[in-house]
């Protein structure tokens, strides 16, 4: 059964803008660990990142004290993109298992978040 769905699309050349015009943003966005390995990397990079943790927050019904912080996106020893909970993220996830997927198309980038009830 199905907890939560949320799906998310991000402007590239628009969020790399933000992220340019507003000192201290990627701090508050990103952990520390997103951070570390998004150097050298082009800005889809960190705007996957971000709508994963959007599409996240719209999955769990935008919980009231979600910080951008108890999401962390990282990446499988597979390549596959997937999530680190902390905070009320992870309370509000539960044990259900989350899928996400995240891709590149262009200008664009979409991530969609799937959450599974524990009981299946």
């Amino acid at each position: 059964m199905i907890k939560g769905i949320g799906v998310d699309v991000v402007d590239i050349e628009r969020f790399e803008e933000s992220l340019d015009r507003t000192p201290g943003m990627r701090e508050r966005l990103f952990t520390e660990d997103e951070l570390a390995t998004s150097q050298d990397r082009h800005p889809s990079f960190l705007a996957g990142r971000f709508a994963a943790k959007e599409a996240l927050a719209k999955a769990l019904g935008v919980p009231e004290g979600l910080a951008w912080h108890d999401v962390n996106v990282h990446r499988a020893d597979n390549g596959a993109p997937i999530l680190e909970l902390t905070g009320i993220a992870k309370q509000r996830a539960g044990t259900g298992k989350i899928h996400l997927s995240i891709s590149h198309d262009g200008p664009v980038v979409v991530a969609m978040i799937v959450i599974e009830n524990p009981r299946g």
